[in-house]
């Protein structure tokens, strides 16, 4: 049996749905993405994870089935697996989802990325390795080596 993990970011919608499920990776436990601090904790989601948290009624209900009190339950049942992945980031062979990923469900609902959660982040690192001279172009108000010197760990305090 595969043991699965949540993406802690990651959020998906369904055409036909309601609710935003996160995404469950199947597909390998070993990959991870950075965070805004450089940690890697977002396992990376990739084109056979087709599992959701929650698992049941993943999407909520289902707009295409409504009832006098509403709509029937979300029956999601993937057809294949994601289309349109990232092909020039591969994970243990398979290819990394983006916001322009699909995947079609048999009971008529296309599921896509609402937010992958693995977008790039600046981080301390990034600034304290920028160039002052460079930064001060995009932003002429800040004195970039100022702000470089704040951001430095002698200039925090540990209680």
């Amino acid at each position: 049996m595969s043991k699965t993990q949540p993406s802690k970011k990651g959020l998906c919608k369904c055409d036909q749905g309601f609710k935003f499920p996160k995404f469950k990776v199947t597909s390998h436990q070993k990959h991870y993405w950075n965070d805004a601090e450089g940690e890697a904790d977002y396992l990376a989601v990739t084109e056979d994870d087709l599992m959701f948290d929650p698992p049941a009624m993943p999407f909520g209900n289902f707009k295409l089935q409504p009832t006098t009190g509403g709509y029937l339950p979300c029956s999601f049942a993937p057809v294949g697996k994601w289309q349109k992945p990232y092909e020039k980031v591969k994970v243990m062979g398979h290819s990394c989802l983006t916001e322009m990923s699909e995947l079609q469900c048999a009971v008529g609902g296309k599921i896509t990325v609402m937010k992958h959660g693995q977008q790039s982040e600046a981080g301390k690192s990034n600034a304290a390795n920028a160039k002052p001279k460079e930064q001060e172009v995009y932003n002429p108000v800040i004195d970039y080596e100022e702000f470089q010197e704040e951001l430095s760990p002698d200039n925090f305090e540990v209680e």
